[in-house]
């Protein structure tokens, strides 16, 4: 596998978190943020945002919550299995993570989904990471 692939050494993915990753658009100039997740068998990666709220992230940079072998959105409460990125509780029950395609070799995880170009561990430089709010306050 090619090294601008590279994401991280396997044994960097942490076994009760996830790491948080960012890759750019193959065909634009647009970020994606994505997060790896240790499995018992393996590692997988998913796009890093709930499919209830797109604009809400699963990993605000400090790690995704987990409970079990599923991942939790902490924003409104969805479960996601791990393994497959499946819903099966919450706002989005029956939807499932956009996956994003990975290797491992030779102990390193690989970004080998031809859709995006990996960037650099951690956040979108110029993203606000923050979960935010829906409800607006006006002052009087």
């Amino acid at each position: 596998m090619d090294d601008s692939r590279r994401i991280v050494a396997l044994d960097e993915v942490p076994e009760d978190g996830s790491l948080l990753f960012t890759a750019t658009v193959a065909d634009g100039d647009e970020r994606v943020e994505a997060i790896l997740l240790r499995l018992t068998d393996g590692v997988v990666a998913y796009e890093n945002y709930c499919q209830h709220w797109t604009d809400v992230r699963l990993d605000s940079g400090s790690g995704a919550a987990l409970r079990n072998d599923e991942l939790v959105c902490e924003k409104h409460g969805a479960y996601f299995e791990m393994d497959s990125g499946y819903c099966n509780f919450g706002p989005c029950e029956g939807a499932t993570l956009e996956a994003v395609e990975i290797a491992v070799e030779d102990g390193a995880v690989y970004l080998a989904d031809d859709r995006y170009a990996f960037e650099h561990l951690g956040p979108a430089a110029d993203e606000d990471l923050s979960s935010g709010s829906r409800i607006g306050f006006s002052g009087s």
